[in-house]
């Protein structure tokens, strides 16, 4: 059998040195033993797995630099951006600049204009969403997650001081998107968990299996607010938990990204194609900052 180095394992699955290591030390890479002080690896070692997830080149380096703290990398650049364009197709005023200071000093940049209070708290809380889903992310999803992601979301927002929204769980008054109805919310807990148990039981999640959940979760439109929001976190979490690369639905995309929901179960394609384009980008982002895919 061929072996490798700690150091070619970690340039092939694009992580550090140290973690490599600790993973040999831990027994998470089968096959591994030691002669001395250096680990040897079968060549053909598989990335360690936790929870029936996969722990992806791309979920370890999230995990490593939001844990590190680390600016410039890809953990540092994901936040902007999918928090920038999921609360920009929402309709938050924020420009992308202003979310980056946000999330690299804690404060708000001065600004001529005047700025929404829960278009603050709502990037503020996007970015706790997204550390929710990295460390989450080999989990499966559930009504619990589902209903934290929103907690996290809207906490502390003018939505969570309003005695008929429930901030966490369920819409409790019927609402519409794009003009067609939604299901009631007598009905919610029942589609979702039938959304959630048909998911959990895919052996392996193709790319289309996760878009078709996202379409079905934003037909139930199970929240008051916030279902885009939380639609796209999902995406991202599928994504991670099944080897997907993730993608981020910009401001260019928003277009085609309603018409594919709209057009899903006739013309899949539409909805297929804008992601696989966002995809794309996201994957030259990948390639840029040297992780495996």
């Amino acid at each position: 059998m061929e072996y490798i180095s700690v150091v070619q394992y970690a340039e092939k699955y694009g992580i550090s040195e140290r973690t490599a290591r600790n993973y040999c030390a831990e027994g998470k890479i089968d096959g591994a033993f030691r002669t001395g002080k250096t680990w040897n690896i079968p060549a053909d070692a598989e990335f360690p797995k936790k929870g029936g997830g996969i722990i992806s080149p791309l979920l370890n380096r999230l995990r490593e630099e939001k844990g590190s703290g680390l600016r410039g990398g890809i953990y540092h650049r994901t936040q902007i951006d999918l928090t920038y364009n999921s609360n920009h197709i929402e309709g938050s005023r924020l420009t992308k600049e202003q979310t980056r200071f946000i999330f690299e000093t804690n404060t708000l940049a001065i600004t001529t204009e005047n700025t929404s209070v829960d278009d603050i708290m709502e990037t503020v809380n996007h970015f706790r969403c997204i550390d929710y889903v990295i460390d989450h992310a080999t989990d499966k999803i559930t009504e619990a997650h589902i209903k934290q992601l929103h907690a996290i979301l809207k906490t502390n927002t003018s939505d969570s001081q309003k005695s008929w929204f429930a901030v966490g769980d369920y819409k409790r008054l019927p609402n519409e998107v794009g003009g067609e109805e939604t299901v009631l919310p007598r009905d919610v807990h029942k589609r979702m968990k039938a959304l959630t148990a048909e998911y959990n039981a895919i052996k392996k999640v193709t790319f289309d299996d996760i878009l078709n959940f996202h379409v079905l979760f934003e037909r139930i439109h199970p929240f008051q607010d916030g279902n885009g929001r939380v639609g796209r976190l999902l995406l991202f979490w599928q994504c991670l938990q099944s080897g997907h690369v993730p993608f981020v639905i910009t401001e260019e995309l928003r277009l085609f990204y309603y018409r594919g929901i709209q057009n899903w179960g006739t013309t899949n394609g539409y909805l297929r194609d804008t992601c696989l384009t966002a995809q794309d980008s996201y994957k030259q982002q990948l390639d840029y900052f040297k992780i495996k895919y």
